[in-house]
């Protein structure tokens, strides 16, 4: 399970960390990595290096390959926003 818990850090740098970690766990290169994941070298190697916008479907499908599922954790916003129940029309 990928865990994002602190919402005070970047996310993506530690989902990137974390699958960068499992992929060298198994051994693999990036290139024989993407190949077995489906995926781009270029897209891994993206995703590896913490850019903060990727395709979600593709690291759905990466996630998928190592066995993992992406789990988001209810936590209490960083802003507050004011909710205005009155109708202006």
């Amino acid at each position: 399970m990928v865990m994002i818990q602190d919402s005070s850090t970047n996310y993506m740098a530690n989902i990137s960390l974390q699958i960068r970690d499992l992929r060298k766990k198994q051994g693999l290169t990036q290139v024989e990595f993407a190949k077995r994941a489906g995926v781009g070298l270029r897209f891994l190697r993206e995703l590896e290096s913490g850019k903060r916008t990727i395709r979600m479907d593709k690291l759905m499908q990466v996630l998928d390959f190592l066995g993992y599922h992406l789990e988001l954790k209810r936590t209490e916003p960083q802003h507050s926003y004011k909710h205005d129940d009155t109708d202006s029309t």
